[in-house]
């Protein structure tokens, strides 16, 4: 051992930092060899997963404002490509990020698993990393009272298809609204236009379990969703023309006769074009009373009525409207002042004023919903409610500007259909639409920025109608065989 270590010490120099351990430099040294007589390939630096290539940072697909937030967090889940919003509402009185918005991460949280999410602390910048959309039964969620069940029902129905399990997901919160979609078209024009045309068959329901007002919310759907393998490609030109309207009425803690004004008001206006109409009465006490011990519940539901249209056409095409009432929102809305508790003026005045809860982002391309009953300058009762003559008659008028419109969807299903087709197969899709909505361009430029697909864009001005056709992204979901 004596002698090994006075050989070791003589071998190195004092040159020793500059050489190998034993005195050798490494470019004097043999290089070893593999099995196969060959050289090992150079090794690339080591990370704390144990090995492979270097972190390296997220690409992240930029935007600036608040414009159609929902789609792009959509676009970004099916995409799996990381989002980044800046300058959210910067310039508004309450900057950032609203509540409803909050929410809808969170139910893309409950769908997904992996999701980042980071926000700053004034709440004006956003970044979003999606995760594996997993699905699943038994999921609850409380949309809140600031926005109605429609802005979440189209972000739901564009994941969920996608998922590892089918979706089953029971929501809370408000059922009609004047400003969104209401659960009765989506179950009367979204669901059977997936069954038709996207190859959607089996699997597809909602279930409207209470009915839910502005703003003390309280309504409950039950929704089951599919998982598709790929969505069909579509040739979508044909509009046709009308052959019968259905409808339903609903009323909400107020008096059944409403109901039946609502269908007189409607079938007075419709009658005078096809005589096939046929709308159901919907009538629902809410829950203003403890059935058991007669006492008063500390959250009650909101009184209100609505009317929501569907126009079936001669090649299967739905059009609809929708308009809700709600006594507390109107009086809050004129009188400046909130309807019964706190809670739900703090609620109101989050959705409401310049920039509010969805400003010129969320409501452009509300669509149809709007068209009838936001110029009618009708008379209102008391508390500023309007009437159910009155709002019978918006509605109707409503349906009628749809249709004549023309397109094979109404206004507010237009960026749902042009996310589908992008999302498609890599074959030609086709669709006429009408006169494009902010909304529907909004969605065109998202779609190009997360799938790179374009659409090529023909008017027809006899029809005033739009030629819409691209070549989809073919996402699959890879969780289905079949």
């Amino acid at each position: 051992r004596e002698k090994c270590h006075t050989r070791r010490a003589a071998v190195r120099g004092p040159d020793a930092a500059h050489r190998g351990v034993y005195g050798i430099a490494a470019s004097d040294a043999p290089r070893r060899k593999n099995f196969e007589g060959r050289e090992p390939k150079p090794r690339g630096p080591r990370t704390n997963g144990g090995g492979g290539a270097a972190h390296m940072p997220t690409q992240y697909v930029r935007f600036s404002g608040a414009a159609d937030l929902r789609m792009r967090l959509v676009c970004a889940t099916l995409s799996g490509r990381a989002l980044r919003v800046d300058d959210i509402r910067v310039n508004d009185q309450s900057p950032g990020v609203r509540d409803y918005e909050a929410s809808l991460l969170r139910l893309l949280d409950k769908l997904t698993n992996g999701m980042a999410v980071e926000i700053n602390e004034s709440g004006t910048a956003l970044k979003y990393k999606p995760g594996i959309v997993t699905g699943g039964r038994r999921i609850n969620h409380d949309c809140g009272a600031s926005r109605g069940m429609g802005y979440f029902l189209e972000a739901v129905l564009s994941v969920a298809l996608f998922a590892k399990k089918a979706v089953e997901v029971t929501l809370t919160g408000i059922t009609n609204d004047e400003a969104e979609m209401s659960v009765d078209t989506f179950r009367t024009v979204t669901l059977p236009m997936l069954k038709r045309q996207f190859g959607i068959e089996e699997g597809l329901s909602l279930q409207i379990v209470k009915r839910g007002s502005a703003p003390g919310a309280g309504g409950e759907i039950l929704l089951k969703l599919p998982i598709a393998k790929e969505l069909k490609n579509i040739d979508w030109t044909d509009e046709g023309l009308v052959k019968r309207v259905r409808g339903v009425a609903f009323t909400l803690r107020v008096s059944p006769q409403t109901g039946n004004r609502l269908v007189d008001a409607a079938r007075g206006v419709l009658n005078k074009f096809l005589p096939d109409v046929y709308i159901f009465t919907d009538h629902h006490p809410g829950d203003g009373r403890d059935g058991g011990g007669g006492k008063w519940r500390v959250k009650k539901s909101t009184p209100g009525f609505g009317l929501s249209l569907v126009a079936e056409t001669t090649t299967g095409c739905l059009i609809g409207a929708d308009i809700a009432s709600s006594a507390a929102k109107a009086a809050a809305e004129e009188l400046g002042s909130t309807f019964g508790d706190d809670e739900g003026g703090e609620a109101l005045g989050g959705t409401e004023g310049p920039g509010g809860g969805a400003g010129s982002d969320e409501m452009m391309g509300a669509g149809g919903l709007l068209s009838g009953g936001g110029g009618n300058t009708s008379r209102r009762g008391r508390g500023g409610v309007m009437v159910p003559e009155d709002l019978g008659a918006a509605v109707t008028e409503a349906l009628v500007a749809e249709v004549q419109r023309g397109g094979v969807v109404d206004s507010s299903h237009q960026p749902l259909v042009l996310l589908l087709m992008a999302i498609g197969p890599e074959q030609i899709s086709r669709v006429r639409l009408g006169q494009l909505t902010p909304r529907a361009v909004q969605t065109l430029r998202v779609v190009k920025a997360f799938f790179g697909v374009t659409f090529n864009i023909q008017p027809e001005h006899d029809s005033g109608t739009v030629f819409l056709s691209t070549v989809g992204a073919g996402i699959k979901n890879i969780s289905r065989r079949a």
